[in-house]
């Protein structure tokens, strides 16, 4: 049961010439690189795309994964590196036509209709939408902290900058994210009434 090994036991197994200890590693972090990569490419093939090539450098940079952090810290800096670079390339705005709920997958476990499963949902949805409104910058700050559930010093290492720089765009992002849902929010409560 290698699922239940931590990175670094999974990390000494790929080493040692265990592909199938990095295949748990890949379904371990996939969906959150996913959704670091979707922040940034605001489009699902170009995110599958960066996110296949982050697992890729890793696994060919796994030896010098020094465990001075959590591997998902080295792996998001990976992310975040693959997708700037990515962006860097592309170089021409485009905007998805991707509908939200075609990367968003919400387990309906409820057999009935569930008031707070929906409620839920319904948060989920505004808040992945405001999400996407932001910068990238801003979007894998709010994503890394909340989702990710990285301290301000993980985030400072997977991005390259200062903790206390973190700090203060974290404050930025989360003020640009109410802006976003209090917009957002007041087009729907006007539709009800």
């Amino acid at each position: 049961m290698q699922s239940k090994l931590s990175d670094i036991a999974l990390i000494v197994k790929t080493l040692a010439g265990d592909q199938s200890a990095y295949a748990d590693l890949v379904k371990r972090h996939q969906r959150f690189v996913f959704t670091l990569a979707m922040r940034f490419t605001k489009n699902r093939e170009d995110a599958e795309e960066v996110a296949q090539d982050c697992f890729i450098k890793a696994y060919r940079s796994l030896a010098s994964f020094k465990q001075e952090s959590k591997f998902s810290t080295w792996l998001y800096s990976i992310v975040y590196t693959t997708a700037m670079t990515s962006l860097r390339k592309k170089r021409v705005d485009t905007t998805s036509i991707d509908d939200e709920d075609t990367y968003i997958q919400v387990a309906n476990t409820s057999s009935g209709y569930d008031v707070n499963d929906a409620e839920n949902r319904s948060r989920s949805f505004y808040l992945n939408q405001a999400i996407t409104q932001l910068t990238p910058d801003d979007a894998t700050i709010i994503t890394l902290f909340y989702k990710g559930e990285q301290s301000l010093e993980e985030i400072a290492q997977t991005l390259g900058i200062e903790a206390n720089s973190v700090k203060v765009k974290l404050f930025r992002a989360r003020q640009r994210l109410k802006e976003k849902l209090e917009r957002n929010l007041k087009h729907e409560v006007n539709e009800l009434i």
